[in-house]
């Protein structure tokens, strides 16, 4: 049996789908998986178990709705039996109506009826591996077991590098963590761990902010600004080998989550129980929860200059849950 399953389109949500690629042999033992994933994202993609192909889908060489369905009609020889579409949105089922797999399943959207053989509707509450999951269980009327996030890469170095993975940026500004606490917070961690290399990963977007946080902070040898000097190959590279991660709600914290490398989280508009990391082991979360509007779930704060439910969390609680990891290490 031939399947392919259309990814979603950012980060963390890819990382999240390989539940979905990791359960699809509990239904299809004898299955072959290929997978339509964005160009960027490709080499995350290359890291989730039991795919046998990934495609690469360009948006700037098949533009709009229009370049979406040609992009699935390249595919259409293949011959696939089970298409399943992630993303919830017209484009991709229109990617997979050009695919023109015997069946193809995905969530209801408006439209979506028609360039789909079967559709459910989108659950709410869920957490994201779940969502995705949901699909597979309504479709075969089977419920998923060893439900697992997991990426597979081969370490580079049989010794850990033993540096603290920092990373206070994220696509939101409701959740990315403002220059003057992530100061606060980086004081508190050199102080708390003089010994201890700190490297800051980010987009190359990204590297000014980064490279201001560092020039607001106490001074320290042991800082080292990677943001913008590391594709996602590397980053995995560097996450394998390392000891820790402080990470915002943003992809960088499930890609290390699913390489098995500690995560603490700090969340702000977020809602960690959708998109909270999912595996349990060396994960630690922390919300300040104590004012109304959280979790608003919107990109940018509404009620504040900046956000204030990033602002109020606790140093020293962060301190205790990055010193408990590595008192273990």
């Amino acid at each position: 049996m031939k399947i392919l399953v259309r990814l979603p389109n950012w980060l963390g949500d890819v990382v999240m789908a390989s539940a979905f690629i990791n359960a699809l042999p509990q239904y299809y033992p004898d299955c072959i998986i290929d997978v339509i994933v964005k160009k960027e994202l490709i080499a995350i993609a290359e890291l989730i178990p039991n795919i046998n192909k990934c495609y690469p889908f360009d948006k700037q060489s098949f533009k709009g709705i229009n370049g979406a369905y040609q992009f699935g009609k390249t595919l259409k020889a293949e011959k696939y039996d089970f298409m399943f579409n992630l993303p919830h949105s017209i484009s991709s089922s229109l990617m997979a109506l050009g695919v023109g797999a015997k069946k193809s399943i995905g969530f209801k959207k408006e439209g979506s009826l028609i360039f789909l053989t079967k559709t459910y509707k989108k659950p709410k509450n869920l957490h994201r591996v779940e969502e995705y999951l949901y699909l597979l269980e309504q479709f075969n009327h089977k419920k998923a077991i060893n439900k697992e996030v997991r990426l597979k890469i081969e370490k580079q170095t049989s010794q850990p590098n033993k540096k603290i993975l920092l990373n206070f940026n994220s696509e939101a500004s409701s959740r990315r963590m403002p220059a003057e606490k992530a100061v606060a917070i980086l004081n508190a961690c050199t102080a708390a761990f003089p010994t201890q290399t700190f490297s800051f990963i980010g987009a190359p977007k990204e590297a000014d902010f980064i490279a201001q946080i560092i020039s607001m902070a106490n001074p320290n040898p042991n800082f080292e600004n990677l943001a913008g000097k590391t594709n996602l190959l590397n980053l995995c590279h560097l996450m394998s080998d390392s000891t820790l991660m402080l990470s915002t709600d943003s992809g960088p914290a499930h890609l290390a989550n699913a390489l098995g490398l500690p995560v603490i989280v700090l969340f702000g508009a977020g809602n960690e129980l959708n998109t909270a990391p999912f595996n349990k082991q060396n994960l630690t979360v922390f919300r300040y929860g104590q004012l109304n509007c959280e979790p608003c779930v919107k990109n940018t704060c509404k009620l504040y200059d900046k956000p204030k439910c990033m602002e109020m969390l606790s140093e020293l609680q962060i301190i205790s849950a990055m010193g408990l990891y590595l008192q273990h290490d």
